[in-house]
This record gives structure tokens, C-alpha cells and sequence, in this order.
């Protein structure tokens, strides 16, 4: 079986936290329109994966802020109604400080919201409790940072 997708494309998103709670975006368009997830989308030619998840996040919710580190990667990999591949992500997810702005919606967040980690919406996006689990460990650990030896 032949697919049309030649090669995967590097995307990028960011978990902002701001007063333990972490910001979500309800997806307004494919992919995965109408789940909850964390404001991203593809890394230009020239950019880092920091820069693109930080410049992602203005674009998506208007937010302004401060990439701590690489919380992991997902892949999203969908198929059609034979099995060729439809298009292939992957997705390397980055844990984030709010430094400004208020989230606000448009073409590409048709909601957003400031959520408990631990209370996440139902419908999200595969993957996405592990990765805000593993951004909050990391903003911990920036926060409160273990004594050097």
C-alpha cells in the first residue's frame, strides 16, 4: 500500500502554566477539531522548536510566553477508510511559563480555558494528560530547582 504522506512534519506546542493551571485550546478546525489541547502547530524553516512553540502560542491564543523545556513528543499518524496514511505529525511538546496576554479565540482555538491538571477536560487529544504531567514536573523542577553537588 502506497501513502501520499512522504515523510512526517515537525510540529510543536506548548503547556502554559500560569498559577498551576495549565492552557488549553479547543481545536475550531482539522485536525482534531473539537478536542481540548495545548496551542501548537508547525515549525518554520529558521526556527527552533522553542521559538516556533512560543511563536504558536501568540498566534493560536494570543499568549505571550517563556519555554522552560521539551516536556516529549507524540505522533499523530492518521489513516483513511483503506489504511494509507493521511498525514503524519510529530509533535514535540514544550512545558511553558505565562509571561502576558489574555487567551483569546479564533480561527484555529474555537475555545480556550485555564485548566487543573488534574481535572482535564474529557475530550482531548491522545496523549495529552502525559504531557501536561510532564510539563508541570519540569516547571517544578525550574521553580524549585534540586541542590547542585
Amino acid at each position: 500500500m502506497t501513502s501520499p504522506v512522504e515523510r512526517p512534519i515537525l510540529a510543536t506546542s506548548a503547556a502554559v502554566f500560569q498559577d498551576g493551571r495549565v492552557l488549553l485550546a479547543k481545536r475550531g478546525a482539522p485536525p482534531a477539531h473539537g478536542l481540548w489541547t495545548l496551542p501548537g502547530g508547525r515549525v518554520e524553516p529558521g526556527e527552533t522548536l522553542a521559538q516556533a512553540a512560543a511563536r504558536e502560542v501568540l498566534e493560536e491564543v494570543a499568549v505571550t510566553c517563556e519555554i522552560v523545556g521539551v516536556a516529549g513528543a507524540v505522533d499523530v499518524i492518521r489513516h483513511d477508510a483503506a489504511g494509507a496514511i493521511t498525514a503524519h505529525f510529530v509533535v514535540v511538546a514544550h512545558a511553558a511559563r505565562w509571561r502576558a496576554g489574555e487567551p483569546t479565540t479564533g480561527p484555529e482555538a474555537a475555545a480556550v480555558g485555564w485548566f487543573d491538571p488534574d481535572a482535564l477536560p474529557e475530550e482531548t487529544t491522545p496523549g495529552l494528560a502525559g504531557i501536561i504531567a510532564a510539563a508541570r514536573l519540569l516547571i517544578l523542577a525550574a521553580d524549585d530547582p534540586a541542590p547542585t553537588i
